[in-house]
């Protein structure tokens, strides 16, 4: 199973779980990023705003935005105060964002697969931090590279992930992956191990290959960091479920890893559980972390 990285049990804070709002972002000496699957940036603006209201992040990024960038909310996106934008979209699928209250340099897009399929990309931020939002495959139903090319496309996107970041210089990196990478690695990252071996999301081949993603290139999971297993913690709940919270059959599929140098960085990280209770929402949560830069 995939490690999660661990501070001295005696300085582990609370569970992340936030309901209503956040504690205080960190200030002009700190970076509050939030990360989401948004299931339509245009559908849910308005839970954009709220999140805005509720978290104050500095950056935001966003997966799932399903919105060409002809026809992304940029204006008023940058009426909230995100004026920085890098964003890779297409029409109705995928689509990834950077948004920034901050200036983004460096801006780009990466492809995977072959695929021009807006699922990656990337800003260097303050605090000399490179940030990558990705959004992985989700994979399809069947948990078959040979009957199923939805899960074929996500084994390959993964392992080309691994394989690249392999590649890249690790000594003194301070680099930031946030996104949906649509695989729960740990036995409490899902409501139930067993029942969910042979569910995509949880399969052991899934779980082995974001294993070899994150080790390539040192990334340590900052949840985990704060919240080590044996606590359960979700980030996403299906809409099939009638009632989520009575239920609570949730995966962790959402993520935020950071390079060793910059695990002296972290200050905090929140789950904004919450956020699944307001009208109309995405079934993910958002994600948060803050820095000390």
């Amino acid at each position: 199973m995939l490690r999660a990285n661990r501070r001295p049990a005696a300085t582990v804070q609370p569970g992340p779980y936030a309901v209503d709002k956040l504690p205080r972002a960190p200030g002009r000496r700190g970076l509050r990023i939030a990360t989401w699957n948004i299931n339509s940036v245009r559908l849910r603006l308005p839970l954009i705003r709220r999140l805005i209201e509720a978290a104050a992040p500095d950056i935001l990024c966003l997966q799932e935005t399903k919105a060409e960038d002809v026809h992304f909310p940029t204006q008023a996106l940058a009426e909230l105060g995100f004026e920085h934008q890098m964003i890779s979209g297409m029409k109705g699928y995928n689509g990834v964002a950077i948004l920034s209250r901050r200036e983004l340099r460096s801006t780009g897009t990466r492809s995977w697969c072959e695929k021009n399929d807006s699922r990656h990309v990337h800003a260097d931020i303050d605090g000399g931090i490179e940030l990558h939002c990705v959004y992985v495959p989700a994979g399809g139903d069947i948990p078959d590279p040979d009957a199923n090319s939805k899960f074929a496309h996500k084994l390959r996107f993964v392992r080309e992930q691994a394989e690249w970041w392999a590649r890249q210089p690790t000594r003194a990196a301070r680099r930031l992956l946030v996104g949906d990478l649509n695989i729960a690695p740990l036995e409490n990252d899902v409501w139930s191990h067993k029942q969910l071996l042979d569910v995509v999301s949880h399969t052991p081949i899934e779980v082995d290959l974001l294993r070899r993603m994150q080790e390539a290139h040192g990334w340590v999971d900052a949840v985990r960091y704060f919240a080590p297993e044996p606590q359960r913690l979700y980030t996403w709940w299906s809409y099939r479920n009638r009632d989520w919270q009575a239920s609570d059959r949730g995966r962790r599929l959402d993520h935020i890893w950071v390079t060793p140098a910059l695990v002296p960085n972290l200050r905090a990280v929140h789950i904004f559980k919450g956020a699944r209770d307001w009208p109309t929402p995405s079934d993910h949560v958002p994600v948060v972390v803050d820095l000390r830069l």
